[in-house]
């Protein structure tokens, strides 16, 4: 079997604005302010955190709720 082809996606909802996994509703939510000498080591900081969250995220521990369920 093929492994899920999971993406990481920018979302902009009512309530949350960032990303998101394509295949269930992780979310990333940053541990705390990024910091850093300078913009570019924060912004590289950010996206290593990001990453690495995204990775190591399992889909079935983040299921999707339906809004109209039966």
């Amino acid at each position: 079997m093929e492994a899920m082809r999971r993406k990481l996606l920018w979302a902009e909802r009512e309530n949350y604005q960032g990303w998101v996994c394509s295949e269930c509703a992780w979310e990333f939510n940053p541990l705390g302010p990024v910091v850093g000498q300078s913009f570019e080591e924060m912004k590289s900081r950010y996206e290593k955190q990001r990453d690495a969250e995204f990775r190591s995220h399992v889909c079935a521990e983040h299921p999707r709720t339906t809004r109209n369920p039966r």
